[in-house]
């Protein structure tokens, strides 16, 4: 059944799963489904914020909320924001989260997701990382045929998708121009991933894209395992074994796995197929199932 759609001011929009109304961007606490924060929440404005904001989160609920308010990258918060207000038009009639993406999935995953940042009409506009768009759709299918994923797609924060043993982060949390952070960027929203990463103690990085890797392996240094130098090269199915007597999992080695991204210039033209993308999703369940 459809839901009931009750008259709201011209600045709000039905959620197309519950019907609700939000305005755009969706205000914290309001009731979106999955939105980790509330009104007060507190909310980073620099990226000294980021870096206490983040090291005193106790926790995933309280990390995800935080991270979910922040508004410590001016350029980020305005394109972000602005690419919730105009939209794209075959989603004019909806409402766009427009704030950043917490990560999402399994707690205590063994493989933790790492992508770029969220997509200005996928996750921007769901509230769910790689929700909504063609990317999405390659990591649920993917997921989904290796039996983490209950679903095969990702449509909208609260569909009833839900994963185990996997987790999915982006390094930056919001959505970009292009696609393309800047370093100023990405270094202020580290942070928010090296307490992530803390919290959910993954025995395996997947990091899809050369961004991806990097920022994976940067990650790892921060947090105390070794790093080789020079700090080995990018590649789909390239794999390093960091060790170091603080690394997560029985046998204290991080297990970093690379993939193309599954942006659409990669999917498209074949240089990501399914095949491929399945292989390295395996490689990283065996890798911290063998680390467990």
């Amino acid at each position: 059944m459809a839901p009931v759609i009750a008259p709201g001011t011209p600045d709000e929009l039905p959620h197309p799963g519950t019907g609700q109304l939000f305005t755009s961007p969706v205000r914290p606490g309001t009731g979106w489904p999955e939105d980790p924060a509330a009104p007060r929440t507190r909310r980073a404005a620099t990226a000294d914020d980021v870096v206490a904001l983040s090291a005193s989160s106790p926790d995933l609920a309280v990390l995800d909320a935080r991270v979910s308010v922040c508004r410590a990258c001016p350029r980020l918060v305005a394109w972000r924001e602005d690419v919730a207000t105009t939209k794209r038009r075959a989603y004019a009639d909806q409402p766009y989260w427009g704030r950043p993406i917490a990560g999402w999935g399994d707690p205590a995953g063994g493989v933790l997701v790492v992508g770029l940042a969220p997509a200005a009409h996928g996750g921007n506009r769901t509230g769910r990382i790689f929700t909504g768009d063609r990317s999405g759709d390659w990591v649920f299918a993917a997921l989904h045929r290796a039996g983490l994923a209950v679903q095969a797609s990702s449509e909208r924060a609260g569909d009833g998708q839900a994963v185990t043993g996997v987790r999915i982060a982006a390094p930056v949390r919001c959505a970009p121009p292009d696609n393309a952070p800047t370093p100023a960027e990405r270094d202020a929203c580290a942070p928010w991933l090296d307490r992530e990463v803390a919290l959910v103690r993954p025995r395996v990085l997947l990091a899809l894209g050369g961004f991806a890797w990097g920022s994976a392996l940067a990650c790892a240094q921060r947090l105390g395992w070794e790093v080789p130098r020079p700090r080995p090269r990018f590649g789909h199915g390239a794999e390093v074994a960091l060790a170091s007597a603080g690394a997560t999992g029985a046998d204290g080695v991080l297990h970093v796995v690379a993939s193309y991204h599954v942006s659409q210039q990669n999917t498209f033209t074949g240089r990501l197929t399914e095949p491929m993308l399945d292989a390295v999703v395996a490689r990283a369940v065996d890798l911290a199932g063998a680390s467990g």
